[in-house]
């Protein structure tokens, strides 16, 4: 699972670490993102293959295929056992939609022992490289580059299981890519089977994260700041 992301470093520093083979087509600066706490169905940069180099675009988070639209929410991540298989995600998968989502961080909850519908005990954690360098998630997306905020653009990440130990946080785990792999996965000429390889068997190991407690402030998307990235004693009682 992967429902809230931190994406604050500069697009600047997100490419510098990508060392993108191709050309960036659009514009980007020096200038922080800040987002300390992005949510589902808000516009969230990402980085896709726009024909003649790289594209940056604002795509919201979260996509369903037309005929699925108005039936249920769009779905936010995408598991990798299924998106090579299912009509779902054929618009997007294995060559239209490939896309990455820079981002430092992810959040994740961990439920408590007395945890209830009527008193909710879930206690929040961050989730990061032990490197704190840029992170690059797999996603798919649907992006009209011609037509700002298009009705039916969007993304999701693709998740894979949460093995070796970041079980205990959760069982699913967004597909980070290394900086290779991420070029390799924008690049158009990819087969199908290579993509799906890299999906499969390319993310980045569970001993290369960290992950600790923070605040719950981080529990309502109207919080931002770079103080709910700071970690806290793990105590679930804590607010």
């Amino acid at each position: 699972m992967c429902g809230r992301i931190a994406q604050y470093r500069a697009m600047a520093s997100y490419l510098e670490a990508l060392q993108p083979d191709l050309p960036v087509i659009n514009g980007y600066d020096d200038v922080p993102l800040s987002r300390y706490n992005v949510a589902p169905g808000t516009r969230v940069q990402i980085l896709h293959d726009g024909g003649q180099g790289l594209r940056i675009d604002a795509v919201n988070w979260g996509w369903q295929p037309f005929w699925a639209r108005g039936k249920k929410r769009p779905p936010i991540n995408a598991r990798i056992e299924t998106i090579t298989g299912t009509a779902y995600y054929r618009p997007l998968w294995p060559t239209k939609g490939r896309a990455l989502v820079p981002a430092d961080a992810w959040y994740e909850w961990v439920t408590g022992p007395n945890h209830s519908a009527q008193h909710p005990d879930k206690q929040p954690y961050l989730i990061r490289l032990k490197t704190d360098e840029p992170m690059f998630f797999a996603a798919l997306a649907q992006v009209h580059e011609d037509i700002e905020h298009q009705e039916g653009d969007g993304f999701v990440i693709i998740t894979g299981a949460s093995d070796q130990g970041m079980v205990d946080i959760h069982d699913r785990r967004p597909l980070v890519l290394a900086a290779d792999e991420a070029r390799r996965w924008l690049n158009p000429t990819l087969t199908g089977a290579e993509a799906e390889q890299i999906a499969l068997k390319d993310g980045r190991p569970v001993d290369e994260f960290e992950w600790f407690p923070v605040g719950k402030a981080v529990g309502s998307h109207k919080n931002q700041g770079p103080e709910l990235i700071q970690p806290m004693a793990s105590d679930f009682n804590k607010p």
